[in-house]
């Protein structure tokens, strides 16, 4: 598992999928935000924390086509499959991968591109808390998706398409996590679902992601 692990990590980051495409997307939605809205900084202020979380989960869906092309295309995923380590565990593996290239440099970015947005102080904290559970959940979420359009041309669209509506309760539990901490609320129980959400994924979509491989395999 270690083996594949740095094997995807390396590939993630020669192909481009690492964190510095998902950071750079990142970085232009929070500045394109301003000029959009306007500059008022009540109205930023409110809206930081949905931004932000917003801003967050498209970068992690630019790079979710990778998670499993560059394996079928060069043939590694057959011999992925018929390896002694279970399927779903290199697909957890996989995913992994692509949190530690995607999801966690966007948890560290968050704070520092929330300054532009005027993000109020005690929001901080929650906003990262709240990408470093839910972030997981994408990256699993977007595994799924890969596995679904494995193998067909120019499946990313279509991966878009299935993975978002996947997305949506992670991101609603998210930004209200990061908004009821910058407006001094008690965040608690959107962090338990928000938890919650991401424990059921990690827990059951390696399987339903090892079984679509399987079929798309045959």
């Amino acid at each position: 598992m270690r083996a594949l692990l740095l094997r995807d990590l390396r590939l993630a980051v020669r192909a481009g999928g690492g964190f510095g495409l998902g950071l750079a997307f990142f970085l232009i939605v929070v500045v394109l935000v301003p000029f959009g809205v306007g500059p008022e900084t009540a109205l930023l202020t409110r809206i930081a924390p949905g931004i932000l979380w917003l801003g967050a989960l498209l970068a992690c869906l630019l790079s979710l086509d990778r998670i499993l092309a560059l394996d079928w295309e060069d043939g590694s995923l057959d011999l992925i499959a018929t390896a002694p380590l279970p399927l779903e565990a290199a697909v957890s593996v996989k995913a992994l991968a692509h949190w530690l290239t995607t999801g966690l440099p966007l948890v560290a970015a968050a704070p520092v591109l929330g300054l532009l947005l005027n993000l109020p102080g005690p929001g901080y904290l929650w906003l990262v808390l709240s990408l470093a559970i839910g972030t997981p959940a994408l990256s699993v979420i977007g595994t799924f998706g890969a596995a679904l359009t494995v193998g067909l041309k120019r499946g990313g669209l279509l991966m878009s398409l299935l993975v978002l509506p996947l997305y949506v309760p992670t991101l609603i539990f998210g930004a209200e996590v990061a908004r009821r901490g910058a407006e001094g609320m008690d965040p608690v129980t959107p962090l338990l679902m928000l938890g919650g959400l991401t424990c059921g994924t990690i827990a059951l979509l390696p399987f339903a992601s090892a079984a679509v491989l399987r079929v798309n395999l045959r």
